[in-house]
């Protein structure tokens, strides 16, 4: 007897679980066609969902549950799902990640979402007439608009707070109005004759696919090829999407693509309020978006005639998105140019092994900039041996310091340790403050008494005493830039001194502030953490340091030297872009207790490209990625034998599917927020033999008793360990 199908729909849902779910067409309605974005019930729960496809179920139709509401019809364009479908079997992650990804948090919700409202706001007749007599907050708005309407960003990055625009709406004083900009096209410097030979190669390639590795040192002119680039793909009435890492380089970057190319870039980023991520996400959509600046997850925006893509500082670690869906945004808008065939464009001073590996197999274009748009030239060198010599700075750093100071420079002092000091000792005992849900220092907070571990979030407060022999004789070691900024203050106290980390810029718009505020004005210090590494053009710089870099020469992360070195070119980058005043030229100092390590002394004799050369065939000696693929198997449980036994019986698995299953095995951080952690190495002869056996064979996981007791998800490609 032949089994009854139903025609159902395969309904992507936002839960952990390994597969679509069928569900019935609405009722008196025929099946919504693939892309559609649907509310359905689950279990008690109703859902936000996408149709991923249709198929014939023999499941009894009583047991299934109709869609309850078509919300919009083919809402996910097909290259966008074809991506998708192709990033969840690379990635091996769950279906239900596609909501995540492929809508903005307004169009995941239940709950009805109200379109975004105007952007702007203008005075009423009754507002020209008003005097606030005791709300200076209030004048600030009424003067602001008395020049003409103002965008509402403009005015919150004024810090005017929402609340006192809606007071002013509520008095009739001020009015909502939609405000679209008019812009003029502004000249461009003249291109140097690398920078016209790069901009000719990436436009000969429109209309095809094509990857361009750009590697250019800092202040090279990397964007301005970007932009060039950009002008050529707007007049053939096509989209550009230009990704960053982070969000801090969007108000440099948008400020200067708008003066550049005469229209409005949209922005797409998590810190984007949701009606703002919507606002773009339409835009994008229906062509009106010429150019987006996102981080990565504008890959996943449905642009109605992508024509180019850049990925900006394409080496950056923030690519890759580190929970969830664990995809890399630089990888998958590689993919996404071959399928849409347009260009792409990678540009980095110091380019990944990765692409470094692409171009040296034929898979990408190699383009160079050597020499720095302005003519001036690159920093000099000076490593110090901080041995023998007191914590933090030393005696020459600061003589170095006080010589730039007084001729007018900046001075930026790279240290990635945030906090007063990453370690609290006893003198007496040894005992140090250590986090007891990780394997991890507690970092001394001194201005606001507390220890706090930056990996879990725990906090206590700074003790008098050591808790294990009541000695008071607890010291400080180390110095984060909480201590560093007080003791340049104390050294230099005629010059302000910037903190640049988390625990200060906690604002949307603290950073953009600061750096408008360095870029137009006199000497200072600034000293900060990675947010200060990234691609800022700080012109004013002269002199560039980079403190305790030392840890990274002996991680048991292979990664770690391909990082430090990209941190050290990318810190000695942002001194001497500009010709000082005074003629002084750009240095850069590192300060080390190894200062004759054979890998500082390659950074210091050899360009990036050489060095990343070497370390790339170091790499595929040992097996390593890139020359090999990898992907790790992570596990986590409140008790480490729940975690083993669930590898080793991944283990088996893999191994019966033909894979090399190396672990388990302890990450570098053993124990976190609680949880301990191990990892499975897989490898395969070959990198498609790889990701083809786990594509098929990883679910298969979801079935295995042990996995019921621990917390588990796949890395292809992982960046961490």
């Amino acid at each position: 007897m032949t089994e009854a199908r139903q025609r159902v729909a395969q309904v992507a849902l936002p839960v952990p679980m390994p597969q679509c779910f069928d569900y019935l067409p609405p009722k008196g309605h025929e099946l919504p066609p693939i892309g559609s974005r649907v509310l359905v019930g689950f279990g008690p729960r109703r859902l936000v969902g996408l149709v991923l496809g249709h198929t014939d179920s023999t499941t009894e139709p009583r047991k299934l549950k109709p869609i309850d509401q078509v919300l919009d019809e083919a809402l996910i364009d097909e290259d966008l799902l074809v991506m998708h479908d192709w990033a969840a079997r690379y990635y091996a992650y769950p279906p239900g990640e596609c909501t995540q990804l492929l809508l903005p948090p307004a169009l995941r919700r239940v709950e009805p979402f109200n379109p975004p409202g105007p952007n702007g706001f203008q005075l009423t007749d009754a507002g020209q007439q008003a005097e606030p007599k005791r709300s200076p907050a209030q004048r600030r708005v009424l003067d602001a608009l008395a020049e003409g309407p103002q965008l509402r960003s403009a005015l919150v990055s004024l810090g005017i707070q929402s609340s006192t625009l809606k007071r002013l709406v509520d008095k009739a004083w001020i009015e909502a109005v939609s405000i679209e900009p008019s812009l003029i096209a502004r000249e461009g410097p003249v291109l140097s004759e690398e920078q016209r030979q790069a901009v000719g190669t990436v436009c000969q390639a429109y209309g095809d696919y094509q990857a361009f590795l750009l590697a250019g040192v800092t202040g090279s002119g990397k964007t301005e090829v970007y932009l060039q680039c950009a002008i050529e793909c707007m007049a053939r009435d096509e989209q550009v999407l230009l990704m960053i890492p982070e969000i801090g380089l969007t108000p440099q970057l948008i400020e200067r693509v708008m003066n550049r190319l005469g229209t409005a870039a949209f922005v797409y980023h998590s810190n984007l309020s949701e009606s703002e991520r919507l606002a773009c996400w339409q835009a994008a959509r229906c062509g009106k978006a010429k150019v987006v600046i996102g981080t990565r997850s504008s890959i996943f925006l449905p642009f109605k005639h992508l024509g180019l893509i850049v990925v900006d500082e394409e080496h950056d670690a923030s690519y890759k998105q580190i929970d969830g869906a664990r995809y890399h945004g630089r990888d998958l808008a590689v993919w996404r140019a071959r399928y849409r065939q347009c260009p792409i464009v990678l540009g980095s001073a110091t380019p990944s092994l990765e692409s470094i590996n692409n171009t040296e197999h034929g898979r990408y274009q190699l383009l160079k900039l050597t020499a720095r748009a302005t003519d001036a030239p690159l920093p000099q060198w000076r490593i110090i041996d901080q041995r023998n010599q007191q914590e933090g700075l030393s005696d020459t750093l600061v003589g170095l310091i006080k010589k730039h100071l007084a001729s007018d420079g900046q001075v930026l002092i790279y240290r990635n340790r945030r906090g007063y000091a990453p370690v609290l000792m006893c003198q007496a005992c040894g005992w140090q403050a250590d986090c007891h849900r990780c394997s991890a220092h507690m970092t001394v907070h001194q201005n606001q008494k507390k220890l706090q571990c930056h990996h879990c979030g725990h906090q206590s407060a700074l003790p008098h005493r050591c808790p294990a022999c009541e000695d008071p004789k607890l010291q400080a070691l180390g110095a984060g830039t909480e201590r560093l900024e007080t003791t340049l203050a104390g050294l230099f106290p005629d010059y302000p001194v910037h903190r640049v980390d988390r625990d200060v810029m906690t604002g949307r718009y603290d950073f953009e502030r600061l750096l408008e505020e360095v870029k137009n004005g006199g000497p200072c210090i600034l000293v900060g953490t990675q947010m200060l590494a990234k691609g800022h053009h700080l012109p004013k710089v002269t002199l560039a340091a980079v403190l305790d870099a030392d840890q990274a020469l002996f991680s048991g992360d292979f990664r770690a030297p391909e990082r430090l070195g990209q941190v050290i070119y990318q810190v000695a980058g942002r001194a001497g872009r500009v010709v000082n005043d005074q003629g002084l030229p750009g240095e850069f100092v590192l300060q080390t207790r190894h200062p004759e390590h054979a890998l500082l002394d390659r950074l210091r004799h050899g360009h990036y490209l050489g060095f990343a050369t070497q370390l790339l065939a170091e790499r595929r000696e040992a097996g390593l990625p890139p020359a090999e693929g990898l992907v790790l198997l992570r596990a986590e449980a409140h008790q480490p034998e729940a975690a083993w036994a669930f590898l080793q019986d991944a283990q088996k698995l893999w191994q019966q599917a033909g894979l090399q299953a190396q672990g388990p095995i302890a990450s570098i951080m053993p124990k976190r927020g609680g949880y301990w952690r191990f990892q499975l190495w897989l490898q395969a002869d070959t990198r498609a033999t790889l990701i083809d056996t786990v594509a098929r064979t990883w679910t298969a996981l979801y079935g295995l008793p042990s996995a019921k007791k621990v917390r588990w998800h796949m890395d292809v490609d992982p960046t961490e360990l």
